[in-house]
């Protein structure tokens, strides 16, 4: 039998003692980390925000709206009667004066209806006559003699109608101006009431710029209220106005309240159809619930969304609002936030429903 030496022995236990050590590290290591990242992953799990509170404030909000520069003066001119458009005597920017014609219709028609109510009236006059000369000889009855007279009377009318309609189977004119648009071409068939042209009077300040409002803000206007007006044609400069016309019913088509701002050039020249903003500054106040911008998610146009804890703390609820104003970092809600007294501001970004949350 082979012998081993002490001095060949203790080498080797040397490294066996090594790898044994080394495995006992390497294993410590692992277990500590597993038991950090178990530890982390629980932590993600609940997101960390932040609330503000909901509060209330009595505010005389301003009233903020655009439409287009008019004038009071401007007309809808048309054709009383339908028919054939023959000629048209003017073109769009065209400068007219009181009385002047600047279309007729084909008369052929109206002729005719005119000479058919002449003839109808000749023919009633004779038979009336007639029947009072029978009446006169005992041969007809009063009755007869009547109804002569009743027809003599509605053939008369009639022929009065014709010669009317034939007069205004054209357009003139009702006063001096400028023809900003033209709605007809030659050879169209137009209608009684269609509108054939727009007429604007020169040598007139009366202008007015025509805006649509809620009927929350038409019920904080008064007649004569004040009003700030900036046009894109002149951005520097600030017209002053007033209320002159507060619409007593909505637009069936939009719902909202037609309103007029009555202004003043102020040295500028003004053309209808210049797009203009409009600031007024009613007196009267409303409340108004306010949160912090950072609460609103998910904006679009006047309609938002916030996030609110339930009763446990742990979970969130998304609600609907209107936004009512924005004023710097404030958001006054319109309406939606009854009953909330705190809203999600840092964090409300990342959620969900279904999110579970821890607050900071």
């Amino acid at each position: 039998m082979k012998h081993i030496s002490i001095r060949t022995l203790a080498p080797l236990s040397l490294v066996a003692f090594a790898l044994v050590g080394l495995a006992y590290l390497l294993g410590c290591g692992n277990a500590a980390p597993a038991k950090k990242a178990e530890t982390t992953n629980t932590v993600a799990g609940l997101i960390p925000v932040k609330t503000a509170p909901v509060q209330q404030k009595n505010i005389a909000l301003p009233i903020h709206s655009s439409g287009f520069l008019n004038t009071s003066a401007e007309q809808r001119l048309s054709f009383k009667i339908g028919g054939i458009i023959r000629k048209i005597y003017v073109d769009e920017g065209d400068v007219v004066r009181a009385g002047q014609l600047l279309a007729v219709l084909d008369k052929t028609e109206i002729d005719a209806q005119v000479r058919q109510a002449q003839e109808g009236l000749t023919k009633s006059e004779r038979d009336l006559a007639r029947v009072e000369s029978l009446y006169r000889d005992s041969s007809a009855t009063l009755e007869l003699v009547q109804n002569a007279t009743t027809g003599r009377d509605v053939a008369k009318e009639s022929a009065r109608i014709a010669t009317f309609n034939q007069q205004y189977a054209e357009i003139r004119a009702t006063r001096s101006g400028k023809i900003i648009k033209k709605f007809i071409n030659e050879g169209e068939i137009t209608g009684p009431g269609t509108p054939a042209f727009m007429l604007f009077e020169t040598g007139n300040d009366d202008w007015v710029v025509k805006i649509n409002t809620s009927d929350r803000d038409w019920a904080r206007i008064n007649l004569g209220m004040p009003a700030s007006v900036r046009m894109d044609a002149y951005p520097d400069q600030v017209f002053i106005g007033k209320v002159t016309d507060l619409a007593p019913a909505a637009d069936p088509s939009s719902g909202l309240y037609p309103i007029e701002i009555r202004i003043k050039p102020q040295g500028k020249r003004f053309a209808p159809g210049l797009f203009a903003e409009v600031d007024l500054s009613p007196s009267q106040t409303r409340s108004y619930t306010l949160v912090p911008m950072e609460a609103i998610i998910e904006g679009d146009g006047k309609s938002a969304f916030v996030y609110a804890l339930q009763p446990d703390g742990a979970s969130v609820r998304k609600i609907p609002v209107q936004i009512a104003f924005i004023d710097g970092q404030q958001v006054m809600i319109g309406g939606g936030l009854e009953g909330v007294t705190e809203v999600i501001t840092s964090g409300a970004p990342y959620l969900t429903e279904k999110s579970k949350v821890v607050k900071q």
